[in-house]
């Protein structure tokens, strides 16, 4: 199985390193995933002097605006949106296996440890709706997905201060590259919420900073909760 992971990022950086997959990203190839017409040719290779292929069986997209509180739509609309629905098009047709990476902020706004199928309605910023967007737009019209709603943070947390009063499944970027490694070994399809025991970020944060000090979040500055269900994902038994 030949994987590849669009985007370095913290995650997409992760995933290479446990796993030595090829990566490509705007800042090695200039990788731009708003523009189609373009990146098609870093994802196929011509054999027999001119027949097409994509030699992977998997694509893991970890693009993605993650300013969370841009009120810039078109960026996000753009790159989280229709970038996404442009990969799902691209990988029915050249029969690969789409692994988008979402996150757990689609449940912000909405009762604690909400089912995959259980989003409120209403997002509240522009990188929440059109997550939730993507979300539904691969499972609408991929015919061969895995979607994984998570959170990750930076190993060692690297601030002074962390939030007593955030709470949520997320965890460290390697360990929650690992689950995504296990999943895609394991070719597990459909949507998953994914991450550890509950925890609020100061827990986390003090498990590598002991000298992290607790303190409370800015009202509207970031959700409060974002605890997810991870029966689904439990049941798998990784």
């Amino acid at each position: 199985m030949k994987v590849l992971v669009l985007g370095y990022g913290m995650l997409g950086q992760e995933l290479v390193k446990q796993t030595g997959w090829d990566y490509t990203c705007i800042e090695k190839q200039g990788f731009d995933i708003t523009k189609p017409d373009e990146w098609g040719g870093f994802l196929l290779e011509i054999e027999f002097g001119s027949i097409q292929h994509c030699p992977y069986d998997v694509i893991i997209n970890c693009i993605a605006n993650t300013d969370t509180y841009s009120t810039e739509k078109a960026s996000h609309w753009d790159i989280n949106y229709r970038g996404t629905a442009d990969l799902v098009d691209f990988c029915n047709d050249w029969g690969v296996k789409l692994i988008q990476i979402s996150t757990d902020y689609v449940y912000a706004g909405g009762m604690p440890n909400k089912t995959e199928d259980e989003v409120p309605v209403h997002q509240d910023t522009w990188y929440g709706y059109t997550k939730l967007l993507s979300d539904a737009h691969v499972q609408l019209k991929s015919t061969n997905y895995l979607v994984l709603r998570l959170g990750h943070k930076p190993n060692p947390f690297p601030h002074n201060k962390a939030y007593s009063d955030v709470y949520g499944n997320f965890d460290y970027t390697d360990k929650i590259a690992e689950i995504i490694i296990k999943m895609v070994n394991k070719d597990i399809k459909g949507l998953y919420n994914i991450g550890t025991e509950a925890k609020n970020m100061y827990d986390l944060a003090v498990q590598t900073n002991p000298e992290v000090t607790p303190t409370t979040s800015m009202v509207n500055r970031i959700p409060k909760c974002v605890l997810m269900n991870l029966e689904k994902y439990k049941k798998l038994s990784l």
